[in-house]
């Protein structure tokens, strides 16, 4: 990424993949920061203030790794130092891979497990009692189609939702702009392209409905 030079329940906002981002990038005359344009979720160039910002990120989820086994207290304490929201209960195994940190907010007694990768250069927002498998990509960017606007540099993203009670499996990646709806299951390495309606379960590449999980399971508990 570098060699380019929701909720309310869930709280504020601290702050501010794919393919299409900035093909009409050079508007020349726009006097906002390139944070300011990537805030507004218009295409921009990392420059050296994000630059700054991302490689502070990197030195906070380093510590959060260092910290979590020998001092949790001190490791959740970074965490929400990094991240944009942390609610209750949260649970997040490391390593934890993010852009930014504020633009992902984490809803109360959320789960994620090993290795989640969260590029948050548009708002991610996991909600409440989700369930987060290894190695779970949830990808904002979304880069230029024309070569050499891409070649240049531009770059841009579409916001994530995962909304509560969903269930992402291991291995699955969320591409830009996708919304898991409350409730739903996305199988073990499904790569979902689209939203995700309430209720569902979604498998496979591209991820597609297999069946409505609004009824029980015959073996839920009593």
């Amino acid at each position: 990424m570098y060699g380019r030079s929701g909720k309310g329940a869930i709280g504020p906002r601290h702050g501010p993949g794919g393919a299409e981002a900035g093909d009409n990038a050079r508007d020349g005359g726009d006097a906002r920061s390139q944070k300011q344009r990537m805030l507004a979720g218009d295409a921009y160039l990392v420059d050296d203030a994000l630059l700054t910002e991302l490689r502070h990120a990197h030195v906070l989820t380093d510590r959060y790794a260092a910290l979590y086994a020998g001092d949790p207290e001190a490791a959740q304490q970074v965490l929400h130092e990094l991240l944009g929201f942390v609610g209750n209960g949260v649970v997040i195994r490391p390593p934890l891979r993010v852009d930014y940190g504020w633009n992902l907010r984490v809803g109360a007694r959320s789960f994620v497990n090993y290795g989640l990768v969260a590029l948050d250069v548009a708002p991610i927002t996991i909600g409440e009692d989700v369930r987060i498998g290894p190695n779970v990509q949830l990808l904002a960017p979304t880069h230029p189609l024309d070569a050499s606007t891409r070649r240049d540099g531009w770059e841009g993203g579409k916001p994530i939702i995962i909304d509560d009670n969903a269930w992402i499996g291991g291995g699955a990646i969320v591409l830009p702009g996708v919304t898991i709806g409350t409730h739903s299951v996305v199988g073990a390495g499904a790569v979902v392209t689209r939203d995700v309606p309430p209720n569902v379960l979604v498998a496979g590449n591209p991820a597609r409905v297999l069946r409505r999980l609004d009824e029980p399971p015959a073996d839920a508990p009593a």
